[in-house]
């Protein structure tokens, strides 16, 4: 993909260092960001060129590790000149990466990533050296998955930083690591992270055969990767899930899941993916097993209200009205008195507007976009309701279907999909829409699968076994075994201690 971007699939080095430098000056023509730094070596003044990105590039290694040692060496006088060049790899140069190489794309992607060329006059070789040294942000706590307990340190852009905050969590030979580029242009460094032993050879293979189908000239994050490889591209549902605390993955990693590292990105993605995994946070398994249990009950539910409220409420006000016990009917009813829109058509506008509400939040600055929320829910819906353009229990629905949904952000754009499509079901059919669009939910959900696994995996079982890490979350003592069809492993724990604990 290089030789075609660049044409330099006819371009040979020859001896001249002459030469060669005018290659590479075309080959970079235009870029000023290339540093071409001639100098000569020892007392037979051999002619020597490095080439470098500035910026990218560390100097104080390339000024003190290369062009020190290589510029004052008197060794030079003894020694032939078909030896200088393995001399100079061998004994002169400071760096723990040092290699040779004479493919002209191979060397263009090298300095583009960082590291230096070093050119040496009557060789058709070029040494790559590793100087990589730009400015990466410092690990910092995660911003989307806060926690009051476990770690707080969270991926950056770095992919050989994540990739070590991963060995750090699982101190195994069997972690492996593979390397891929993807993106004609970009060459973006992607990396699969699986333990061999647990993680099925069928994923993986599947996984690779995705990737390597994947044909686009540029990949900035890891979002790129997983709408271009996920399962059911055309479902508002997540395959193929994201995080950005490193615990995490680890523990994904050692129940059999392959992590998908991007450069750039501090979001990995891991799968296979399953619906019970966006009511799962990494708090669950560090808290008290009863305590992390009633939590992740609280999120099923709140998934039943954030999809359900505004569609329940409508169906009953408008069409099952026998239903509502009378004294909440007549005050619901006095409420409801001037507001010239239909039930529909005020949840849908409510809906919408605390919608943007969020996103405003979310875009604008920190002090600002908590202000623009919480003012604007206020201030808006106070002037809607003195209006008349809305009911005071339709804002408390609004308001409940919100802060229930902030409890399950992993699937939030699902959630407003299916929030929608149940709403115009209900404003059609009433209660009978909800429950046919309930159904319709079901059956897609059951359809579905992410890398050869089932998407609803456990939630439909009876055996006691599979619901341990489902509603609940059993203690670690009874968690003998890992979820079935996603390792080759199923074994967590050793039998003495089971028996023991027992």
């Amino acid at each position: 993909m290089f030789n075609k971007l660049f044409n330099t699939a006819h371009l040979k080095l020859t001896k001249s260092i002459d030469q060669n430098i005018s290659l590479f000056q075309k080959i970079f023509s235009h870029d000023r960001t290339i540093i071409f730094r001639h100098f000569k070596a020892g007392y037979k003044n051999i002619k020597c060129c490095l080439i470098y990105v500035d910026e990218m590039a560390d100097r104080e290694i390339i000024n003190e590790n290369i062009m020190q040692p290589v510029m004052y060496l008197d060794e030079y006088e003894n020694i032939p000149q078909s030896k200088i060049l393995d001399f100079i790899v061998n004994k002169v140069l400071i760096s723990g990466n040092v290699k040779k190489s004479s493919d002209i794309s191979c060397l263009a992607e090298a300095i583009l990533y960082g590291d230096t060329m070093l050119l040496v006059d009557g060789f058709s070789e070029i040494l790559i050296i590793d100087t990589k040294g730009w400015k990466v942000r410092s690990i910092t706590p995660p911003e989307t998955e806060k926690v009051v307990r476990g770690a707080r340190e969270g991926f950056t852009e770095s992919i050989i930083i994540n990739l070590s905050l991963i060995r750090r969590k699982l101190l195994t030979t069997d972690l492996k690591f593979e390397f891929k580029q993807l993106g004609t242009r970009t060459k973006t460094t992607i990396c699969i992270c699986y333990i061999e032993g647990l993680a099925p050879a069928k994923i993986i293979n599947e996984l690779e055969k995705r990737l390597d189908n994947i044909n686009i000239d540029g990949v900035l994050d890891s979002g790129y990767i997983e709408e271009l490889i996920k399962d059911s591209p055309l479902s508002p549902f997540k395959t193929i899930g994201s995080t950005e605390r490193p615990d995490t993955v680890a523990g994904k990693l050692l129940e059999g899941r392959v992590a998908v590292v991007c450069d750039g990105s501090p979001f990995v993605l891991t799968l296979p993916h399953i619906f019970i995994e966006a009511f799962q946070v990494n708090e669950d398994y560090y808290n008290n097993f009863i305590f992390a249990s009633i939590n992740r009950m609280l999120r099923y539910f709140s998934f039943f209200l954030t999809i359900s409220v505004p569609s329940i409420f409508l169906a009953l006000t408008t069409y099952h009205q026998e239903m509502i016990p009378t004294p909440l009917l007549l005050s619901i009813a006095a409420s409801r008195e001037g507001v010239p829109f239909p039930t529909v058509v005020e949840a849908a506008a409510m809906l919408v507007t605390f919608e943007m509400l969020r996103e405003a939040g979310v875009r604008l600055a920190t002090p600002i976009g908590q202000t623009v929320s919480i003012v604007g829910a206020l201030v808006l819906g106070e002037a809607a309701v003195t209006a008349k353009f809305a009911s005071a229990p339709m804002i408390i629905v609004v308001a409940l279907t919100g802060i229930t949904s902030y409890l399950i952000t992993e699937m939030l754009g699902a959630l407003i999909l299916v929030r929608i499509i149940l709403l115009l079901l209900s404003s059609v059919l009433g209660l009978y829409g909800y429950i046919f669009g309930v159904i319709g939910l079901f059956i897609h959900l059951m359809s579905m699968r992410s890398f050869g696994v089932p998407y609803m995996l456990n939630v439909s079982s009876i055996n006691v076994r599979d619901l341990k890490d489902t509603a609940v979350r059993a203690p670690w003592y009874a968690m003998y075994f890992r979820p079935k069809l996603m390792t080759k492993n199923m074994l967590r724990k050793s039998g003495p201690r089971l028996i023991e604990r027992r």
